[in-house]
């Protein structure tokens, strides 16, 4: 995008006197979503083999050194919380307002991509590097963030620094070995408290992020904006039957708790397909007992999680679901249910107003995976762009997002951040 262009998408916010407008250096994006890639590739493997980058693993440690490193290029002081978040702060002429706070994280799962996370981390560097070169200043500071195991695979904690930072854990999941890990990435665990936030502790919050799914590509479209992070329920699904000689018991007499199971399992997709909308659901962990091949299995215990982002919703499929006759019998227990996270209507107005001004068609569409941004939800008013995933691909060596499609989010984040903060 040319630099007259862009500043007409910002409706001229950017210039405010400056000599120039500010504008991403997308070949400079790309550089360093490139060189970052390297900490935790697969030995003797290229960009497109992934990247196994484990929050407190070695690679991990090395990557965080990495973007501070580009933070302190870009003329900032990291530093990293109790909790091992690391945060970076440019003064805006009114130091006493609250910043516009924007970010995402760098930890992947094994085997994972080089854009989950990466992206909005390393877009919110380049943020502050095109307001440097523009010798722009806001109004209120800005800080940016890179949060702790967001993947939560080390110790089974998703989003774990920024739940720490929004109260929602605490020092009651501190294990010694947990202690130990915040330890080599320069947390504290005896200072855990410290990295809580506090309610209106920021103007705003903005990420940008990989849709991580399919629609956007199938779409044609470049961006995306989130309503909100969907609620997710997931129930404990127990199919009685009676266990007993598989070669000796006549098929008509069996009372086969897996293929009650099987059966119960049908319904309920039926159940959530019945209904319009965007909600999904899914079985994909079940243990059979005794669990021989010559024995009809007595219980089946299955897992059922849906996700929308209403939990009325929710409510009534897992209602019709309990009507079902395959489901007479079978004890459903719900285990927990994570609330939704819903964006704030007037960042979502302002993403799709900058969308459109740089001529960009930017759906809302809900957030069926996990972000930190769920957790800043609670502590302000939250907002995240989406940009596409080719082929719906994550979570994967073949995770990929087009490159221009990554400097245009960037752009986006970049119009947002300097209208928030002015």
């Amino acid at each position: 995008m040319r630099r007259r262009e862009f500043l007409a998408s910002t409706g001229g916010a950017l210039a405010w006197g400056a000599p120039a407008a500010a504008v991403i250096n997308a070949g400079r994006l790309r550089r360093s979503l490139e060189e970052l890639s390297v900490f935790g590739r697969p030995a003797g493997g290229t960009f497109a083999d992934g990247v196994s980058r484990v929050a407190f693993s070695d690679a991990d440690v090395a990557g965080r050194r990495y973007v501070m490193g580009e933070m302190r290029k870009a003329q900032l002081d990291p530093r990293i919380d109790p909790a091992g978040n690391i945060f970076a702060r440019r003064a805006g002429t009114e130091n006493s307002l609250p910043p516009v706070l924007f970010g995402s994280h760098i930890d992947s799962v094994p085997q994972g991509g080089n854009f989950d996370g990466d992206v909005g981390s390393l877009a919110a560097i380049e943020v502050i590097r095109a307001l440097n070169e523009a010798k722009i200043t806001t109004r209120r500071p800005l800080e940016i963030v890179v949060w702790t195991s967001e993947e939560g695979v080390a110790f089974g904690l998703g989003t774990f620094g920024s739940r720490i930072a929004s109260g929602e854990l605490g020092s009651e999941v501190l294990t010694t070995e947990l202690r130990q890990a915040l330890s080599k990435i320069g947390g504290d665990g005896s200072r855990i408290g410290e990295a809580r936030r506090a309610k209106g502790s920021f103007h705003a919050y903005l990420e940008l992020h990989i849709e991580q799914g399919p629609r956007l590509e199938r779409l044609g479209l470049r961006a995306g904006v989130v309503e909100g992070i969907v609620a997710i329920d997931r129930y404990d699904v127990a199919v009685h039957g009676m266990a007993n000689h598989a070669g000796t018991t006549p098929m008509a007499e069996r009372k086969d708790a897996l293929l009650g199971a099987a059966r119960f399992i049908i319904a309920a997709h039926e159940e959530i397909r019945r209904e319009e909308g965007t909600q999904v659901g899914n079985i994909g962990e079940i243990q059979v007992t005794p669990g021989a091949p010559n024995v009809v299995p007595g219980e089946a215990r299955l897992t059922l999680e849906m996700r929308d982002l209403s939990t009325a919703k929710l409510d009534r499929i897992i209602g019709r679901i309990r009507a079902r006759p395959e489901a007479a019998g079978v004890e459903i227990k719900l285990r927990n249910r994570t609330e939704p996270a819903l964006a704030a209507p007037h960042l979502q107005a302002l993403i799709e107003k900058h969308a459109a001004a740089m001529g960009i068609k930017a759906p809302r569409m809900p957030s069926f995976a996990g972000h930190d941004a769920a957790s800043m939800a609670q502590l302000g008013p939250m907002g995240m762009i989406f940009i596409p995933s080719i082929g719906g691909i994550s979570h994967s060596p073949r995770e990929f997002s087009r490159w221009e499609d990554c400097a245009t989010g960037a752009m986006l984040l970049l119009a947002c951040v300097v209208e928030l903060a002015g």
